[in-house]
């Protein structure tokens, strides 16, 4: 067998074009690499929870890589898409639960789009000497832009999400989400290279000896790093324990209805609460330092409405600590949704309002022009949410505790900044009842265990319907309830006030690879001119 080094300067040559096949074989030639990447796409999404086969992102994408590789860019648009479409459909079923299959199957198409974009870049760069790399950090990109646009973006189904159970996890307190995927993506791709190198090896008779040594690394340098970023990962207590208690009431029932019974929703929680004072009262449990109520657990506004305040000042009485009540409350002819934290002696003390709000669920993008449309949509979110402006860290009972209202957990920057304003543990308060018993939940607890990791963060998740938990800065759930029904969680949690690099270097990581991504295409393109230059002349 003949071993050559490949030339790190051009791009590798295509072997000649076979002779014209017949019309049929040409349909079977472009159907394969289709079903190739819808099936890769749908094999993404099995690796994502409540599964916890994280490791099937690999072989997804080594298959998406086969069928993109030696693709033309319009090639690549295509079964990127489909690709996509694989992914985010199953993924977000969801979203369609409660109002119907037309938002999720809108939601999906448009999210596809950016996967398509992406599709087209890696078949670009695919021609190109270290090609996995070139198109994992494509893929990151990708990502980027979909945290961002449109609407503030929608960073849903990143791969890092997928990973909670995964080798890679501890990558997250390296580089944060960004690092973490990159990894996964080009370990794949670099499977699938190795996998195309034996093959043409043994057809061939020749080893591209530089070729071999990228794929080699693609694969090894991602689980390397993800072991030796295990020391980055710890639970240890560096500010004493605190021990906190999740209240998970409960709803009348499922779905958007209970909505119009806001009032039983408070006193589910507040009676939750009770019985935790009545526990606590007989020893069975240990008395928490403050409690932590779910998103939405007061749709009443308590600052205009007795009643509820009457309802959460009883609660908080009885307990004997303070409380952080999700509340929906209006100020200045604006709505907001709003973290209160309320004391059993003083009331309501302090408030966080829900920054990053949910396009077509807190808000409604282009009302008018929907409305004329459709009314019937409009009607849906009658008022606008709006936005709150300054992170939420509530200091109770003397910890600092940084809070993300249930959307925010997928935004990088939106769990991060309550870190660097010195949170030393992260509660998630979320509702999840309009989705009834769909994956959403465990797609949302799967993204807290990666921001424990992250930040290196206790991180709390009380929800109005489950699943509630409690996770450790290492990623592991410690405590969590059941879906519909009422509970409460009480646990001793270490507080840590040291910043990961993760922490420290924020978008950093991330602006790395969009730049690296960025010098591929260029790359790409360069040698395609030069090409046709060539060809001219």
């Amino acid at each position: 067998m003949t071993v050559t080094a490949t030339s790190v300067d051009e791009p590798e040559q295509l072997e000649p074009q076979a002779a014209p096949a017949s019309s049929g074989a040409r349909w079977v030639r472009r159907l394969v690499p289709a079903a190739a990447a819808t099936l890769s796409g749908v094999l993404l999404y099995v690796s994502f929870p409540p599964r916890t086969l994280w490791w099937l992102a690999l072989p997804a994408f080594a298959v998406l890589g086969w069928a993109l590789r030696d693709r033309t860019w319009k090639a690549g648009l295509g079964l990127g898409y489909l690709f996509g479409l694989g992914f985010l459909l199953p993924l977000l079923v969801w979203t369609g639960v409660e109002v119907g299959p037309g938002p999720w199957l809108a939601l999906a198409v448009v999210e596809a789009v950016f996967v398509a974009l992406v599709g087209a870049g890696i078949a670009m760069v695919s021609r190109l000497p270290a090609w996995p790399l070139w198109a994992a950090t494509l893929w990151i990109a990708g990502e980027a832009a979909r945290a961002r646009a449109p609407f503030g973006g929608f960073p849903w189904g990143k791969i890092a999400f997928g990973q909670a159970d995964g080798v890679f996890l501890p990558l997250a307190a390296a580089g944060g989400t960004p690092v973490l995927g990159f990894a996964v993506v080009l370990c794949g791709f670099g499977l699938y290279e190795i996998v195309r190198l034996v093959v043409d090896g043994r057809r061939t008779g020749v080893v591209r000896r530089g070729a071999a040594a990228v794929a080699l690394l693609s694969v090894a340098v991602p689980v390397v790093g993800a072991l030796a970023a295990r020391s980055l990962v710890s639970d240890k207590a560096e500010d004493g324990t605190a021990t906190v208690a999740v209240i998970q009431g409960n709803v009348p029932r499922s779905g958007l209805e209970f909505n119009a019974q806001r009032r039983a929703v408070l006193d589910y929680h507040a009676r939750e609460t009770e019985r935790l004072a009545a526990k606590i009262k007989t020893g069975k449990v240990a008395r928490p330092d403050f409690v932590l109520w779910p998103e939405n657990s007061s749709d009443i506004d308590p600052f205009t409405n007795p009643d509820a305040r009457a309802v959460i000042d009883s609660a908080a009485k009885a307990v004997g600590v303070p409380i952080s009540v999700g509340g929906v409350v209006e100020r200045g002819g604006k709505l907001y949704n709003e973290q209160i934290l309320w004391d059993p002696a003083k009331g309501a003390l302090d408030t966080y309002d829900k920054r990053q709000v949910q396009p077509f669920g807190e808000y409604l993008p282009l009302r008018s022009l929907l409305g004329a449309i459709n009314k019937n949509w409009t009607s849906m979110v009658r008022q606008d949410f709006s936005r709150g402006t300054e992170p939420g860290v509530f200091t109770m009972a003397g910890t600092k505790v940084g809070l993300a209202t249930c959307y925010e957990a997928a935004f990088d920057w939106a769990v991060r900044d309550n870190i660097t304003h010195g949170a030393q543990i992260i509660s998630v308060p979320s509702n999840n009842a309009t989705f009834d018993r769909s994956e959403m939940t465990y797609q949302q607890l799967a993204m807290s265990r990666v921001r424990a990791v992250e930040h290196s963060r206790t991180v709390t998740v009380p929800v109005t319907s489950g699943v509630s938990a409690v996770i450790m800065p290492d990623g592991k759930i410690t405590q969590k309830t059941g879906m519909f029904v009422a509970d409460s969680l009480v646990q001793k949690v270490p507080l840590r006030s040291s910043q990961t690099p993760a922490t420290r270097l924020g978008i950093l990581p991330e602006m790395v690879l969009v730049l690296v991504a960025a010098a591929g295409l260029g790359w790409s393109v360069a040698a395609v001119v030069r090409g046709r230059r060539n060809d001219v002349f």
